[in-house]
């Protein structure tokens, strides 16, 4: 009975628990410049430049500081890609 305790425990509540810390690293060495994060102290600002163990972030305009990549909490939106080349309607006939 005492072994099916530990096993429910370990499903319950340390395999949850790791899963989340592994979410969380994977998503702070995602981060690249130009996206929009909360510290875990709640701070919101941009990330302008990411190092080996640490982030830059812009709070206001010519405001920089400087955080450990953990101390990211989430990442609010994500810098978006470079559009693809696009082909101009000009270039294409319009059918009607």
């Amino acid at each position: 009975m005492i072994a099916l305790l530990f096993v429910v425990m370990y499903f319950m509540m340390i395999r949850p628990q790791q899963k989340r810390r592994r979410e969380a690293e994977q998503m702070q060495s995602a981060l690249a410049p130009g996206d929009e994060v909360v510290t875990i102290g709640g701070l919101h600002g941009t990330v302008t430049v990411v190092e080996d163990e640490t982030v830059l972030l812009e709070v206001a305009p010519g405001v920089q500081t400087r955080y450990a990549r953990p101390a990211v909490a989430r990442v609010v939106k994500r810098a978006e890609a470079p559009a693809a080349e696009t082909i101009s309607e000009e270039a294409e006939p319009v059918k009607e």
